[in-house]
């Protein structure tokens, strides 16, 4: 299973670069050691941002990937690149495109915790956390004249506990000789004014929130269709973010 990468769109269009070589470069390295040491199995990470932004919502599938920013552009390159290596061997590829992930272990043994320098770029969902325990002093919303119904940003919010259970079904369904990809959503888009009114119901904190102009490499919505998923895997998100 390869999970390591850096992962923060803001970032990516000011370190390229950095990007390309972190994901797509050690993306090569990595399936070079797997043909060397017989490795026979892949489940990759990968992200909607290799999407870009459709003109039609839900994503399937199928969607033509037009990435917009290096990180879903490094992305769609590691893809292409096990796509391709995969057509040469009889591996077992499962590629996963997360939607947004958010959430912690339940039991509060792992989260977020991003450098205080990537906190700008962070999640919403740490930043909304941090903002109510004090850790940064407010929220910034970064882009509210984007087209949605409140000018927000509308994601697909994806309980880290579901996108683990997607990996073990992926994994028990892995075939050789056989690519399959799939999308991991909830199939439900919710604006970043919702994600950050749920939180402040949730703590009983008046979150103080500053408004600023859109992020770099940013697009307006983006949900999924789970369909593929369901049917195949037999998974279906059981945690509504909000």
């Amino acid at each position: 299973m390869h999970f390591a990468a850096v992962a923060y769109v803001g970032e990516s269009t000011m370190e390229p670069l950095r990007y390309y070589h972190n994901i797509t470069s050690n993306t090569l390295l990595i399936l070079e050691a797997m043909a060397s040491h017989g490795v026979k199995t892949l489940i990759y990470s990968s992200t909607c941002a290799t999407y870009g932004e459709p003109e039609k919502m839900p994503i399937i599938e199928t969607t033509p990937q037009l990435p917009i920013n290096p990180y879903g552009k490094a992305k769609k390159m590691a893809e292409d690149i096990i796509l391709d290596f995969s057509k040469r061997t009889d591996m077992a590829v499962m590629i996963l495109r997360y939607f947004n992930v958010i959430g912690s272990d339940p039991e509060g043994r792992l989260g977020e915790a991003p450098r205080p320098e990537l906190r700008e770029h962070g999640r919403i969902s740490g930043a909304c956390f941090d903002a109510a325990l004090g850790v940064i002093s407010g929220l910034k919303v970064k882009g509210i004249d984007y087209p949605t119904a409140d000018g927000t940003c509308i994601r697909d919010y994806i309980d880290v506990t579901d996108l683990v259970d997607a990996h073990v079904k992926a994994l028990n369904k892995a075939e050789p000789s056989r690519v399959g990809i799939y999308n991991v959503g909830t199939g439900r888009g919710r604006s970043v004014k919702e994600f950050v009114d749920a939180c402040k119901q949730a703590t009983g904190v008046d979150i103080k929130i500053e408004y600023l102009s859109r992020r770099p490499g940013d697009y307006a919505e983006v949900f999924s269709d789970p369909t593929k998923i369901n049917s195949e895997l037999n998974w279906t998100a059981q945690h509504t973010p909000i």
